[in-house]
């Protein structure tokens, strides 16, 4: 009798280690704050219901559940792009953050996402592999577009880019995913870890995360170094492969370094401007002249660290800082949806940014230039062909 106590209390202990602490973590780390979003205007409507409309990185792929399912917790799933519009969802695969995780000073010899990764009764291979968590969080993505009955389509080059925004033209209900990776510690120092992730649909890389790797230095590590000679060769082959470059969390060093060797556009995908929200993960002013020369775009996010409040009005000023000291082809969305963030409101209201836009007086095509189109011009340019 006593054993099957004893085996009734472990599965009661192993349900709720499995399969309610994630769902609270996540419930917990994803939140969206209760301040009351401004009325968006009926042309601010009209106008958003018209735009092709990009966000460059959220993390949902982090947390195990179905992305076409509405759920009641998180930022980011099938049914809540559809309600906002969004036209290319950039999804990234985040595979290592250190304990104690802060924007200052992180070493690389921790890791929360191993138990997280067991928690969520992920595939045993990503238990102890980094590559292997990129590699698995890409067939997740894969699967759910091929359980989507057409409405979720994976964009891995030009043409699948041209065919989602014709498809959307004519009114289909389809919305685009591209994958990408946050850090290239998956590559375990190893070049040709490109190849599987590349195979796998990576066509966006950060370079780092919270902390310095065998590529480069974070903005967020110990050293703050610029690029390795091994990051030198990852470059060249990212380039040559057209996966597009994000410098976002890299060490000033590093930024510097990308874009002195650019060929290609490069990116900022989330985060903000030190000019706006001094805090040290923003960029610079002569970081966002650097990235506009290249081509390239910066990611705005929702966040407090990024742009000092959760609020439409204060990710509208971090924008039209970039607009003006990059010019408006620079600027572009970076929600860090699903990222351990607190927002003002989930991708379903994403046209709060539009009105705020519109609010302000800026030209509608230079709203939809900053909605989605910088990014679209980005992708067509970097993207490979069929």
């Amino acid at each position: 009798m006593v054993a099957g106590v004893l085996g009734g209390v472990a599965a009661l202990g192993g349900a709720a280690f499995f399969g309610v602490l994630p769902r609270l973590l996540e419930r917990r780390l994803n939140g969206v704050t209760e301040a009351r979003l401004p009325p968006v205007e009926p042309d601010a409507r009209r106008l958003h219901e018209s735009l092709t409309v990009v966000d460059l990185h959220s993390d949902a792929l982090l947390w195990h559940r179905d992305l076409l399912r509405r759920v009641d917790r998180g930022h980011v799933d099938l049914p809540r792009l559809e309600a906002g519009n969004v036209a290319l969802q950039v999804f990234s695969s985040v595979t290592k953050t250190p304990k104690g995780q802060n924007f200052d000073e992180n070493a690389a010899d921790t890791d929360r996402i191993t138990l997280l990764s067991v928690a969520q009764l992920r595939p045993p291979r990503t238990w102890t592999s980094l590559l292997q968590r990129s590699l698995h969080h890409a067939a997740c993505l894969e699967s759910a577009a091929a359980r989507s009955g057409g409405r979720l389509a994976l964009v891995r080059t030009a043409e699948d880019l041209e065919q989602l925004l014709v498809a959307r033209a004519s009114g289909r209900r389809v919305t685009g995913a591209l994958f990408s990776v946050e850090g290239l510690h998956n590559l375990q120092g190893r070049l040709e870890s490109l190849d599987l992730l590349e195979a796998a649909g990576m066509r966006i890389a950060g370079l780092t995360h919270f902390f310095d790797n065998e590529v480069a230095g974070s903005m967020h590590g110990l050293a703050k170094t610029g690029l390795t000679a091994f990051g030198r060769e990852v470059l060249t082959e990212l380039e040559r492969r057209r996966i597009v470059v994000d410098v976002a969390h890299a060490s000033h060093t590093t930024v510097s370094e990308v874009l002195s060797a650019a060929t290609r556009p490069v990116v900022s995908s989330h985060g903000g401007v030190q000019a706006t929200c001094e805090v040290n993960r923003n960029l610079t002013d002569e970081e966002i002249r650097g990235v506009a020369a290249t081509g390239g775009i910066v990611g705005i996010g929702y966040w407090e660290a990024a742009v000092g409040a959760p609020t439409p009005a204060a990710v509208v000023d971090a924008l039209e800082h970039v607009m003006a000291v990059g010019g408006v082809g620079a600027a572009a969305l970076g929600s860090d949806y699903d990222g351990a963030v607190t927002v003002g409101w989930d991708t379903s209201e994403v046209s709060q940014v539009t009105a705020e836009l519109l609010r302000r007086g800026h030209a509608e095509p230079d709203i939809a230039a900053v909605m989605g189109g910088n990014a679209v011009r980005v992708l067509r340019e970097t993207l490979p062909p069929a």
